[in-house]
């Protein structure tokens, strides 16, 4: 499934679609059928099929579901821009180029092109596209629409297309079906298949539409689905397009089985949880501990007809925390920040909130081979000693793990620790008096004769005599029993804080723009990162309206570091780069790290045929399972 939102283009691009090395010269100058970053393909040119699907997966039914999207409704179905709020789904309707694997880490192999060509400098890649692929309208897929996909995104597309692409030059149309894209600089291992994965949009079709704005029109796309019907607030359904052009394709036999995807949309959680177990719809992953602990001791999962399943996971975990806003002065220190990370209490949430369902998370590269242990190598020092003046001494020593508590609730050695980091940051405590609202001259009276003592509370000022305020912004009701013992141990410290619910549109916007203070967000860089590393931590990205940098980081060691990982020229040299940049970013205590947990939940209703194995590096639910007729007859028959 092609994925055409910038934020998680770039998370798929890193998790499977990458290119040749400088170094491997046995593939370069010649087409090939698919190429790969570290090694040999895993599928030769004659390839009927991906291992992980059903080649005889019939197709048929709907699969109904809840998606990833933390939005309760939709706006608009221009997904490559930074304004309004795209409806779940819009990448079914899109094909790329080239589309990688979800069995293999970093391969990529051919769709509308049925071939590539890297130059023997690994300035340029060469695509030759298939006569046969069309747009829905019938129309032909041309290499003038693979550069006009290219222009209109890297110019006018949402600002992560623009940052990820700015060393490619330009694309070129050598001839109808030829398309070929020219790269600038010495780091170009990643460029080829970014373009590679690219959206291709049809240059006929925005002749005569504003690329810019929102709409709700439906996009003339490629892919193997198109809109079938929608309710804004409610639903959008796609169907699958019995003409898809590629639907025989050896990278999608087995695939694209449902007639039908839906896509629920609900005010809450609640009522999205009420909605599966009526079976208004099929599918959710459960995202809550709590209700996947106590939640489903139901009728419908007792008799089997509500399934229960975790999918194992063997993609990178990611990085899950409350991230703090450095573009808010009293964030700047990161004694500061480390003292809020001391308040957190993960034990006692994980026992008392959480059924002891996670683990702590540490490390920005989670849950795979890229996060740092022990002292750093001497190839991680090689890397790390020429800024050894420009970073914390942390860096050179164990990584920084997040405190450890008795899971009390309040832990006062971590509170005192706290108290004294804010102290050298300049943060000092105060008492300040607690009036007893509607008390009136009464109680100032008993007060002022000794009668009636003052209440005092603690409050932390800076030498200006500025409070130290916080704000947690959130859109999930769910999360106000986590934040709230959060803030009380922050009270404790003298720290003022608040949670500021909003809706799901509001949420967005105030994250593309930045508005928050302290805010929850996972993101996930995959096996293979790449140029999306730009769009999290670099100092250009800290100032680019829409990126993934909440934090605002700007650190020109960081910049470096990214730029070593984007360079590396084989797997090892990656992971070291890798490790000594998550040493860097740990010890700058960007964020209050959260949890993790290595599979998926999900839950649905038992209709669902699925092939015997799951690809490791993906869910694989859209593209791979199948409604099995039997199995959806009964479940009628018990109704």
């Amino acid at each position: 499934m092609k994925i055409n939102n910038p934020i998680l283009f770039a998370f798929t691009l890193a998790l499977g679609l990458t290119f040749l090395l400088p170094g491997q010269q046995a593939l370069a100058g010649k087409k090939t059928h698919g190429l790969s970053a570290f090694g040999e393909l895993k599928y030769g040119p004659d390839f009927k099929h991906f291992d992980y699907v059903n080649p005889q997966a019939p197709k048929g039914g709907r699969l109904s579901m809840i998606g990833p999207s933390r939005l309760k409704s939709f706006n608009s179905f221009n997904d490559f821009i930074l304004k309004g709020d795209a409806a779940q789904g819009l990448s079914a309707l899109f094909d790329s180029l080239m589309e990688g694997a979800a069995d293999e880490p970093d391969s990529v192999y051919g769709l509308v092109a049925h071939s590539a060509q890297l130059a023997d400098d690994k300035k340029s890649v060469t695509f030759f596209m298939r006569p046969e692929a069309k747009f829905s309208d019938g129309t032909q897929i041309t290499a003038k629409d693979a550069v006009f996909s290219f222009d209109i995104l890297k110019s006018k597309g949402h600002p992560a297309y623009a940052l990820q692409l700015r060393d490619v030059v330009k694309a070129v149309a050598i001839d109808k079906l030829t398309v070929r894209y020219h790269f600038k600089g010495e780091q170009v291992r990643d460029l080829p298949r970014l373009v590679s994965g690219l959206p291709l949009l049809s240059a006929a079709y925005y002749k005569t539409r504003d690329f810019s704005k929102t709409t709700l029109d439906v996009p003339l796309g490629s892919g193997a689905y198109k809109v079938k019907d929608y309710d804004q607030g409610r639903h959008i359904t796609y169907e699958r397009r019995k003409d898809y052009w590629a639907k025989d394709l050896p990278i999608n036999v087995g695939r694209y089985n449902f007639d039908e995807l839906r896509y629920e949309y609900y005010r809450d959680r609640t009522s999205e949880f009420e909605g599966l177990t009526s079976h208004t719809y099929d599918l959710r992953e459960e995202f809550t501990s709590k209700d996947w602990a106590t939640g489903y001791n139901i009728p419908q999962v007792k008799s089997g007809k509500l399934k229960r399943e975790t999918l194992p996971d063997k993609s990178p975990s990611g990085a899950q925390g409350f991230f703090m806003n450095l573009r808010r002065d009293r964030f700047n220190d990161p004694r500061v920040r480390e003292a809020l990370d001391l308040a957190f209490d993960f034990e006692w949430t994980n026992k008392n909130l959480f059924f002891n369902a996670y683990i702590r998370t540490q490390s920005f590269f989670e849950n795979s081979d890229m996060k740092a242990h022990g002292k750093p190598s001497s190839e991680e020092l090689a890397l790390l000693e020429p800024y050894r003046d420009k970073l914390p001494k942390q860096v050179f020593e164990l990584p920084y793990t997040p405190p450890k508590t008795s899971g009390a609730g309040k832990d006062r050695g971590n509170l005192r620790t706290a108290q004294k980091l804010l102290a050298k940051a300049g943060w000092k405590v105060g008492n300040e008096v607690i009036e007893e609202k509607d008390c009136g001259f009464f109680c100032s009276l008993m007060t002022s004769i000794g009668l009636r003592s003052q209440k005092k509370n603690a409050v932390l000022r800076n030498k200006a005599g500025d409070k130290f305020t916080i704000e947690f912004l959130t859109v999930s009701p769910a999360f106000e029993r986590i934040i709230g013992p959060y803030i009380q141990n922050l009270k404790v410290l003298g720290v003022e804080a608040k949670i500021r619910m909003v809706d799901s549109s509001q949420y967005e916007r105030r994250l593309k723009d930045f508005d928050f203070d302290i805010t929850t967000s996972r993101f996930v860089l995959g096996l293979t990162p790449g140029v999306a590393m730009r769009n999290y931590w670099s100092t250009v990205s800290a100032n680019t309206k829409g990126s993934r940098n909440l934090s605002g980081i700007k650190s020109p060691v960081i910049d470096a570091l990214i730029e070593k990982m984007i360079g590396a020229k084989n797997r090892k040299d990656l992971v070291i780069a890798a490790r000594a940049l998550d040493r860097v970013l740990r010890a700058g205590h960007y964020w209050v790290p959260q949890w993790f947990y290595p599979f998926h939940r999900m839950a649905y209703w038992d209709k669902f045929g699925k092939p015997a194995k799951k690809p490791p590096y993906a869910r694989a639910i859209i593209d791979t399972w199948w409604v099995d007729t039997a199995k959806e007859a009964k479940l009628k028959e018990k109704k």
